[in-house]
């Protein structure tokens, strides 16, 4: 088990938060919030478009093509935030009356992400007059120059870092491009363009189009469902901004007036609607959503969010369903792979700074997945690698706190030009190519990289924590009063604490997770640790532990316990 050091949060809570309970101030202070208006979560409180770069540009064009009834094309991406922004396209475009809107979104296997020149061909098959891209398009620079050639005008809408150069777009809408200086730089791919569609919509308004047209005015707020799956499901910081749009979402999936499919995945999840909660989109509706890009084809997750019919929904929502119990699978065994070339590596020689794993069965729609979970055992940056079919090899990369990745691409691709041929992502994610050749020289060139700047303090894996709770505040009123403080998510996390417990019972369930009966004062608790690892535990010797936890409401046979959420357990002799 990978030992974590146990780091709890400073926090220094402002006179302006005083009105809160006290577990809330303190809570709210170590994620830097001062001042109530920071919690805002209604619509109104939201960042205007016009905040946006080339948004004037953008809807100029839209608002031509729809009056000339124009036909409009979205190119999307292949996973949840590309899929949840393509859907709300369509349907805002759909409900603006547009005369002719369709979709285009690569399969991963046959044409890889973006706006590449082949997936530019094969839109010009369909004569579209528009492309918009949804979560890409900002380093697709011969995809753009040839839809220029094809008498195609194109709207980039991404919130990828751009690279030194941009793309010759009729407009590109980005927060994240040097000249833009829109107020949140974390808005997922589905934020950007439902930004957008929101200023159609405007203009739209201003030319009495929807009067004219004898149709009701659209009201957008029947699209923050798909935005706040995608932005969740995407693992993007959970700023203000975000935090209102994915509250709006939460609040309208609550109220049953979210599209069918979202309802479908929930019910197949097992998770109510009325309690959904961010971590159920991101961990629940996000992963079967995924499957259909990471397997087969996201068509089928647009298809299935483009369904007002229930039946339809349900029927492609089991399909995905299917596919998620088939990646679970298939990543299982991968997964097996990886940890017996590390424990060789263990055997030979203490692990490196950092991982480049490869294997000519690995399915390469699963490398992600696989990355960040290696990633999680070892704490540290790791490329997974696996075989395109076309004598390349496709990375994906996933870092830790620290080490921007796709800064230490960029460095190796200035040192060794030849070596990378294509790359782009984040500071915690990132893909790329390399010839298949190229594998022991890369993984050379990544490790000489990392060990510029990497130290040992960044590789000790750290377990940040609210720190710790006390019985009087350890019970259901706390779990209902942090549940409500939300949504919480990446860069805003959910409250963890830490503490440590007597231990009254220990068991195994199912081989491999561990119940507890856990002793604090005179306070006996109810703790569970999912997927333990079961040469540890149980452990007899072991009277007390340290666990990092969350408090949560296990619901069975119609009654609700405390049950505190294991993450993390040490013992303590």
């Amino acid at each position: 088990m990978l030992q974590k050091k146990i780091i709890r949060r400073p926090y220094d809570i402002s006179s302006a938060m005083r009105h809160l309970p006290p577990l809330l101030q303190r809570v709210y202070a170590a994620r830097g919030i001062s001042e109530p208006r920071q919690l805002e979560r209604g619509a109104k409180a939201l960042l205007d478009f016009s905040g946006l770069c080339h948004m004037n540009a953008a809807v100029s064009v839209l608002l031509e093509a729809i009056e000339k009834r124009q036909h409009i094309m979205i190119v999307g991406d292949y996973d949840a935030d590309g899929a949840t922004g393509t859907s709300l396209a369509v349907r805002a475009l759909k409900n603006f009356a547009a005369a002719k809107v369709s979709y285009l979104v690569p399969n991963r296997f046959d044409f890889g992400y973006g706006l590449t020149p082949e997936i530019v061909e094969l839109a010009y098959q369909q004569k579209p007059d528009i492309l918009i891209t949804v979560d890409n398009g900002i380093a697709n620079i011969a995809g753009v120059r040839l839809a220029n050639q094809l008498g195609m005008r194109v709207i980039i809408t991404d919130h990828h870092l751009p690279g030194e150069q941009l793309p010759p777009a009729t407009a590109i809408v980005n927060p994240n491009q040097p000249t833009c200086h829109f107020a949140s730089k974390s808005l997922a791919g589905v934020g950007v363009i439902f930004y957008v569609m929101v200023a159609l919509r405007a203009a739209l308004r201003e030319k009495h189009w929807f009067e004219q047209q004898q149709i009701p005015e659209a009201n957008m707020a029947d699209l923050l469902d798909l935005v706040a799956l995608g932005t969740v499901a995407d693992l993007v910081p959970l700023d203000k901004n975000n935090r209102i749009l994915v509250y709006q979402g939460l609040q309208r999936i609550r109220c049953g007036k979210c599209c069918p499919a979202i309802t479908a995945l929930l019910h197949l999840a097992k998770r109510d609607p009325a309690t959904v909660a961010a971590t159920d989109l991101a961990f629940a509706v996000g992963p079967r959503l995924n499957a259909a890009g990471r397997l087969q084809d996201m068509s089928l997750g647009i298809e299935c969010l483009l369904s007002d019919d229930a039946l339809t929904a349900e029927k492609n929502a089991e399909q995905l369903h299917q596919l998620n119990d088939e990646r679970r699978q298939i990543e299982a065994d991968m997964q097996q792979q990886a940890m017996t070339m590390l424990n060789t590596i263990h055997l030979s020689d203490d692990l490196p700074y950092g991982l480049c794993l490869f294997d000519k069965n690995w399915h390469q729609g699963l490398i992600g997945i696989l990355a960040s979970k290696i990633k999680n055992k070892t704490h540290r940056p790791v490329i997974i690698f696996a075989e395109d079919g076309n004598g390349k090899l496709k990375g994906s990369a996933r870092s830790i706190s620290g080490i921007h990745i796709r800064d230490v691409l960029a460095n190796i691709h200035a040192k060794h030009p030849d070596l990378i041929t294509k790359f782009g992502g984040h500071a915690m994610a990132a893909g790329l190519s390399i010839a298949d050749t190229d594998f022991n020289v890369f993984q050379k060139a990544f490790i000489d990289e990392l060990q510029q700047f990497v130290t040992d303090d960044l590789l000790q894996a750290q377990l940040i924590t609210d720190g710790e709770l006390t019985t009087d505040v350890l019970n259901l009123d706390t779990v209902a009063l942090l549940q409500q403080a939300g949504p919480w998510g990446q860069g805003f996390p959910e409250p963890v604490f830490d503490g440590i417990f007597d231990i009254i019972d220990q068991r195994l369930l199912a081989e491999k997770h561990l119940k507890l009966t856990l002793k604090k004062e005179a306070s006996h608790y109810e703790a569970i640790a999912f997927f333990i690892d079961n040469t540890l535990w149980p452990n007899p010797r072991c009277q007390q532990v340290h666990i990092v936890y969350r408090p949560d409401c296990n619901l069975y046979g119609g009654i609700s316990k405390l049950q505190l959420v294991v993450e993390y357990l040490e013992p303590v002799y």
